[in-house]
């Protein structure tokens, strides 16, 4: 019998709980395709030399306590080419930067595996951007057939990212120092967010945030953070967009484009950057794969929904990174 996509209506009498083995019974049998684990490998290892190279030329900006110089240290490939060791102080950041990542990406990954969907390893991409990454994906390949499940996938990354940053967060903070009007002496202003705050506030009570130069491992974590938010944003395919589509279903269409339009505005008042994500997610990132399901998402969900809820707003920031002449 076709159902267009859609399993079949729960049969009279059944009860809720038996809807996974109704699922799963009715799902096709696939072949899955194997993983090239030498890609994952190789993708990997590039990211980490590209993010090492920018966790170098964070470190001497550090030590020399000059303002972080994006076209001046992007030279650390040729430094790095003709004396390896130059990478040694830039493992900090990359290392840090890395464990986030893949903290995230393992949550996702370890809850699809957990529900029996068929997903990739991590797929890492390096870059010569700002911090040596566009960062890191996974690749669902199989129908994703409850709301628990993908409720379930879609929290467990940013979960588990945030929860491994915390520590190199406060580490981080730890080994940073005041330096008066440092963030007024580059070219890029870096936001913060309000959880990074509060940890500066108890490292260097009474300091203005423009004058607390963070260490590259602290710098890693505000770029974790930084992941997070973006991640938790309810919209589309993003983890925040799977996470009220487990709650209100195809209505979650109309709040991506709300949200989308949202973020119009705040390119104009706080970053450019804004106004290419909403270009980038109202192109790729706004449909949902369509989901039924009649079970209600439970109480416990709930609970860890408001608590990604409390994360966002912790990692958030409505400017992270601008030019200091903005």
């Amino acid at each position: 019998m076709s159902t267009n996509g859609y399993p079949p209506a729960t049969p009279s009498g059944s009860p809720l709980e038996d809807w996974d083995a109704l699922v799963e019974t009715l799902a096709p049998e696939q072949t899955r395709p194997r993983h090239r684990y030498w890609l994952h490998a190789l993708l990997l290892l590039l990211t980490l030399v590209t993010t090492t190279v920018v966790g170098a030329g964070l470190a001497q900006s550090f030590a020399e306590n000059r303002s972080f110089d994006f076209d001046a240290d992007i030279l650390g490939y040729l430094h790095a080419w003709h004396d390896p060791s130059y990478l040694l102080n830039g493992l900090p950041f990359s290392l840090t930067l890395l464990a986030i990542l893949m903290s995230h990406e393992m949550g996702h990954y370890i809850a699809a595996r957990y529900y029996g969907v068929d997903v990739t390893l991590p797929f890492f991409l390096p870059a010569p951007t700002l911090i040596g990454t566009l960062g890191a994906f996974i690749r669902i390949r199989s129908h994703i057939a409850s709301k628990r499940a993908l409720f379930d996938i879609g929290i467990a990354g940013p979960l588990a990212g945030f929860v491994v940053l915390i520590f190199p967060l406060a580490a981080g903070l730890s080994l940073s120092k005041v330096v008066p009007g440092i963030a007024g002496h580059g070219d890029l202003v870096f936001g913060t967010p309000l959880i990074l705050r509060l940890f500066e506030w108890i490292q260097f009570p009474g300091a203005a945030t423009a004058d607390i130069y963070l260490h590259p491992a602290a710098r890693a974590a505000w770029v974790g953070l930084l992941a997070t938010a973006l991640n938790l944003l309810p919209i589309g395919q993003l983890d925040g967009g799977h996470i009220l589509y487990a709650f209100l279903g195809e209505r979650t269409r109309w709040l991506s484009l709300l949200f989308i339009g949202i973020l119009i505005p705040m390119g104009f008042l706080f970053a450019y950057s804004w106004l290419v994500w909403a270009v980038l997610l109202f192109l790729f990132a706004r449909r949902h794969p369509p989901l039924f399901d009649p079970r209600p998402i439970g109480r416990a969900r709930t609970w860890l929904a408001i608590a990604a809820l409390i994360i966002l707003l912790l990692s958030f920031t409505a400017s992270p990174v601008r030019t200091s002449g903005l």
